[in-house]
């Protein structure tokens, strides 16, 4: 754990107002807000995106089992605890590659008496290890909910990124979900690009942004559900008087496997 270059993890954390983060990643994060305001706005996004989606497929869809890769420092409404909220019987398997998470983890995402919390240090690029650890906490004749937020944009490679993402998705049952977010580049939004290019020069591990049409790719083959790929603040936002929230640079959908 190199405690002397930011982390994206740590820099994450400190944007989401926890206590699990260096020096380093502050001054990196207030840099990076410098370049882009609204950085804060959509890391609170992605979050809140999340909370959405597990509620969704678990009171909607009746899913009970999770695979969440890349799972980033434990803040407020994990995945186990939105999901174990509705259904404590829900089961959840952490994935990531950051013995700082990991340790975090282990300590903190404790599992409901009824359902069961499991943790794996690995690399996504491992799907063959991955999928044998979950499937000792995981049922994969019965849907899995695979949740990828915030963690494809590591993977430089288009081809590699889709095919791993496809990999994962073909071992699981018919019935079962993806749910991922990315970070996108746009023309209405350059202030984004300067900060990942910043990001990029002064941070571990490098990011790697797609335009929108690009991440609508990671979809293809499944039932996309409304509305679609989009701002993560605009995917079945809850009901405001202000109207539609505003835009944030991170994207993502909720699709089911036929």
């Amino acid at each position: 754990m190199n405690t002397a270059q930011p982390h994206t993890a740590r820099i994450w954390n400190y944007w989401l107002g926890g206590k699990d983060n260096y020096a380093v990643d502050r001054e990196a994060g207030d840099a990076i807000r410098g370049l882009h305001p609204g950085i804060g706005d959509y890391a609170r996004a992605d979050r809140l995106f999340l909370g959405r989606a597990v509620r969704h497929l678990v009171a909607d869809r009746g899913v009970r089992q999770f695979l969440d890769i890349g799972t980033g420092l434990p803040t407020a409404d994990n995945t186990h605890e939105v999901a174990q909220r509705i259904a404590p019987e829900s089961r959840v398997v952490y994935v990531d590659n950051d013995p700082l998470v990991l340790t975090h983890a282990r300590a903190l995402l404790t599992s409901s008496p009824e359902g069961r919390t499991d943790y794996l240090d690995a690399d996504m690029r491992d799907v063959e290890s991955v999928l044998e650890h979950a499937s000792q906490t995981l049922d994969f004749n019965r849907p899995v909910a695979l949740m990828l937020l915030g963690v494809v944009i590591f993977i430089e490679d288009d081809q590699e990124a889709l095919g791993l993402v496809r990999r994962l998705m073909d071992a699981l049952p018919s019935g079962s979900h993806l749910v991922l977010s990315h970070t996108v580049t746009s023309p209405k939004m350059p202030d984004v690009d300067a900060a990942v290019a910043f990001w990029n020069e002064h941070g571990t591990p490098k990011l790697t942004q797609r335009t929108p049409e690009k991440v609508a790719r990671f979809f293809d083959g499944l039932e996309l559900l409304e509305p679609g790929v989009v701002s993560c603040s605009r995917w079945r936002p809850e009901e405001a008087d202000d109207g539609e929230p505003d835009e944030v640079a991170m994207f993502g959908g909720v699709a089911r496997k036929r």
